[in-house]
């Protein structure tokens, strides 16, 4: 649903008169509650396994995706409402689906964690791309007025996905005596910059990923066919193959390098997109940007994941509440600025959004600056590299 919501955007702007920081606000919600869920359940998961919250996530997505089909029906005084507390319930299971996969991909016994995990987010995007495509065909097919059956229509995985987890086997967390502990992280001035990180990779990618569809077809006069397959769906494209290179090829690869130079390319997508003069410009450089993004979060889990190699789902918590964080925080602001833009602007509301979405990328370079020279001090004080590689061994969690 975190996909299929900016897809209704504009339909949901022109159905009940919202404004682009209304819808902006969804995004903004999305995560917020993702946030609440990944801190709240970390410690029960530890505590009773996988398993049960694995299906409970499964099985709010599903409520939450009917709640919002219906919503038009269920506050016929105030659609924006439903619409909120559909949002509500879906993210609580999307958030605890966040945390529960990588945990799950983590506790598998491998010498590719990395590649693994890599493979992981690279499935985001390859249903990001199947979600966008399937949509637009839906609509096409049923109209835009109709698309509570759509998204009535997409409520059917979840569900199977709940039975799905009621049998699949799991490989086991790891024991609490061996467990790094919360404080530990917490302590630490590196797994705080790798928080930092991935707060503004998820910032970056999100912004995106979640303005692409609107941008294309209120700013630059596409149509919102062109918009989903052509932005939407190449961006993803491009997310999921720099994903599944890095996980194939990246053995001997510095991840650093992978994210500071993807950052580097991401902030000019931004500025090309936000400046271009000719559309189609624009529309392939906000796709462009996937490649950009790719490795900036799951990088960021690996870099964690490497040097904490014995945290439990506390970790995984703190790391997908910082870059929903950002996911959240990054698309809402852009349509908060969209907003205060006045009509005489030269540039319009959406073009200063996104190039104000500069600032993410950007700052992630800054962030990656900063990991880079932790690195070399702790490589001179305990001989721990500086880079973080596919085939290297767990870091110290020192």
């Amino acid at each position: 649903m975190t996909n299929l919501s900016p897809l209704l955007f504009v339909t949901l702007m022109q159905g009940f008169g919202l404004s682009f920081e209304q819808v902006g606000r969804l995004t903004l919600i999305n995560f917020f509650t993702q946030i609440v869920a990944d801190l709240a359940f970390s410690k029960p998961v530890d505590r009773y396994g996988v398993r049960p919250f694995i299906t409970f996530g499964h099985l709010m997505v599903f409520l939450g995706f009917v709640m919002f089909a219906f919503a038009p029906r269920l506050f016929p005084t105030n659609p924006y409402l439903g619409i909120m507390l559909a949002t509500v319930v879906f993210s609580c299971g999307g958030g605890l689906l966040e945390l529960l996969l990588s945990a799950i991909v983590q506790a598998i016994p491998s010498e590719a964690k990395a590649a693994a995990m890599s493979l992981l987010h690279a499935f985001y995007a390859w249903g990001f791309i199947g979600v966008v495509v399937l949509t637009s065909v839906m609509i096409a097919l049923f109209g835009s007025v109709n698309w509570p059956i759509i998204v009535l229509i997409w409520s059917i995985i979840p569900l199977l996905n709940f039975f799905n987890f009621l049998r699949v086997p799991l490989a086991p967390q790891v024991p609490d005596e061996h467990r790094t502990s919360t404080r530990t992280l917490l302590a630490s001035p590196f797994f705080m910059l790798v928080v930092t990180g991935i707060a503004l990779g998820g910032a970056a990618e999100v912004s995106m990923s979640q303005w692409t569809s609107a941008y294309a077809e209120t700013t630059l006069g596409l149509s919102k066919t062109t918009g989903d397959l052509l932005g939407l769906c190449l961006f993803a494209a491009l997310l999921g193959t720099g994903r599944m290179l890095y996980g194939k090829y990246g053995k001997n690869i510095d991840v650093w390098h992978v994210m500071f130079w993807g950052s580097f390319f991401a902030a000019g997508c931004y500025l090309v997109a936000a400046l271009s003069p000719i559309p189609w410009i624009s529309l392939v450089a906000c796709a462009g940007c996937g490649l950009g993004v790719a490795l900036l979060w799951p990088g960021s889990v690996v870099n964690a994941a490497h040097r904490f190699p014995l945290a439990g789902a506390s970790m995984f918590a703190i790391l997908a509440a910082g870059g929903d964080t950002g996911a959240a925080v990054g698309p809402w602001l852009l349509g908060l600025i969209a907003d205060f833009v006045p009509a005489s602007a030269t540039l319009s509301p959406l073009r200063v959004g996104m190039l104000a979405g500069t600032a993410y990328p950007l700052a992630m370079l800054v962030c990656l600056a900063a990991i880079r020279i932790l690195g070399k001090r702790n490589h001179e004080a305990k001989g721990v590299g500086v880079g973080t590689k596919g085939s290297e061994p767990p870091l110290s969690s020192s």
